[in-house]
């Protein structure tokens, strides 16, 4: 490496550490000055090659005002969480190894690392060892690949090459979903061609899980998908009893576990009871588990199955069935798997329990304060997520504006049962309890001059 290379790598580090140490200062959302800086980077193409330390200096100057806090302890949006010290570190390092980490032979290391990285996630969500762990690049790529999976895997069990014939004149695989499916479910759906419009729906009770009374029927060419932790209000289908009739149909299940499957490593795994007994399920990293972006999980019973679905040997490329090429989407791709064995690694089993339970506490003890500011809290506050109201649709939508240009903390709005909603997500390792209570006396705050106005 030559000095102009170190000097770039070490200007990076120390920019990088920079930002880090102001986090806890800065706006949680940018102010309209640093977005109006964001003009700064509407240049032509250069026709001669710009200095690489004149390209770092501008993104940090012009670009870091710009960014939302959400590696902070102030965020409480989309279930977005910090990147924990030991993961973002061991990312460092992968961009300096710069492997491609389809197979050993690509990599030895990633391979490694992103084999034992499986096992600790089975270990850590306490489901069927000796199962598939593909890692991909989000919840929506993971769960193309499950679902993917779980079409071939039906369609074989009527005697149908999906490989050889594809779909033309195949059998119809029917696939079942919540009323509240989350949108990267429906996309993957979308995207294998499902048709949006053949979408068999699934009736929710008030707290947003399927009804077993209402479940439509099944088959043995079906797919049913659940949640493990419903993206506003936190909740759990009831596994046992909807994954039971499933299986006595003959039907795969599939659950979408991004951020709730975590649960099953805290104090609240009751809440996931009997979703182990699940043909596949999607998790994410960047979520509970607070690693970096880019890693998701797609984790199937049979090896075989999602193996086969996801296979690109080639006859100058071929690896063993359980190499992540053979695994996931990405044939060329990033070793997605060390950051979260990093993560892993650092909690520990006691760690990961304790961060997963703190944010549920604080997740209590937010909607505690809600209500005594005046403020309807909607759900039951199972989990993480606290979805709240104000007096009316208007209040509601002022408040989360009004939080948002404080630049003191920022959580975003939704629809629940055909009204808006403000939705709270404690995620980050770096939330803790003096956060909760100073978001609840802002909120209280807003809340008297809204009203008083």
């Amino acid at each position: 490496m030559d000095s102009n290379e170190q000097s770039l790598w070490l200007e990076a580090d120390r920019r990088a550490a920079g930002y880090l140490q102001t986090l806890a200062c800065r706006r949680v959302f940018p102010d309209q000055a640093a977005l109006s800086g964001l003009a700064a980077f509407d240049e032509a193409l250069p026709e001669h090659g710009l200095p690489a330390l004149d390209g770092l200096r501008l993104l940090d100057e012009a670009g870091s005002p710009a960014t939302t806090a959400s590696n902070g302890g102030s965020y409480f949006g989309f279930v977005i969480g910090a990147s924990l010290p030991a993961a973002a570190a061991a990312e460092r390092l992968m961009l300096a190894w710069d492997q491609c980490a389809s197979s050993f032979v690509n990599s030895p290391v990633a391979a490694t690392l992103e084999r034992i990285a499986g096992d600790w996630v089975l270990d850590a969500l306490q489901l069927p060892r000796g199962s598939a762990v593909g890692f991909g690049t989000s919840a929506s790529a993971c769960t193309l690949s499950c679902i993917a999976a779980a079409r071939r895997q039906l369609l074989a069990r009527q005697g149908w090459d999906f490989d050889a014939r594809g779909l033309a004149g195949s059998p119809v695989i029917k696939v079942v979903v919540s009323e509240l499916v989350h949108v990267t479910v429906k996309k993957a759906l979308r995207l294998l061609g499902f048709g949006l419009d053949h979408l068999v729906v699934a009736p929710v009770n008030a707290q947003g899980q399927i009804d077993p009374a209402r479940l439509p029927p099944l088959d043995g060419a079906s797919i049913l998908c659940l949640q493990a932790g419903e993206v506003n209000t936190g909740e759990f289908d009831p596994f046992p009893e909807l994954i039971g009739m499933a299986h006595t149909a003959g039907a795969w299940v599939h659950v979408d576990g991004a951020f709730g499957l975590w649960a099953r490593a805290s104090s609240q795994h009751a809440l996931s009871a009997g979703v182990e007994d699940a043909d596949s399920w999607t998790c994410d990293g960047h979520k509970w588990l607070n690693t970096p972006y880019d890693a998701a999980m797609a984790i199937c019973r049979d090896r075989q199955a999602l193996a086969e679905a996801m296979n690109s040997d080639a006859v100058y490329s071929s690896a063993s069935p359980d190499a992540q090429k053979n695994l996931t989407l990405e044939f060329s791709r990033r070793a997605r798997g060390i950051p979260v064995w990093a993560a892993l690694r650092s909690l520990g089993r006691d760690g990961l329990r304790e961060l997963v339970d703190r944010h549920c506490l604080i997740a209590r003890q937010i909607a505690a304060g809600l209500r005594l500011a005046g403020l309807e809290v909607v759900n039951r506050v199972v989990l993480n997520q606290v979805l709240f109201r104000g007096q009316n649709a208007a209040e509601t939508l002022a408040l989360c504006a009004a939080v948002e240009a404080s630049g003191e903390a920022w959580f975003g709005s939704t629809v629940w049962q055909g009204e808006p909603a403000a939705r709270i997500s404690v995620s980050s390792w770096r939330t803790q309890a003096a956060d909760g209570e100073a978001l609840v006396h802002g909120i209280g705050q807003i809340l008297t001059r809204l009203r008083g106005a």
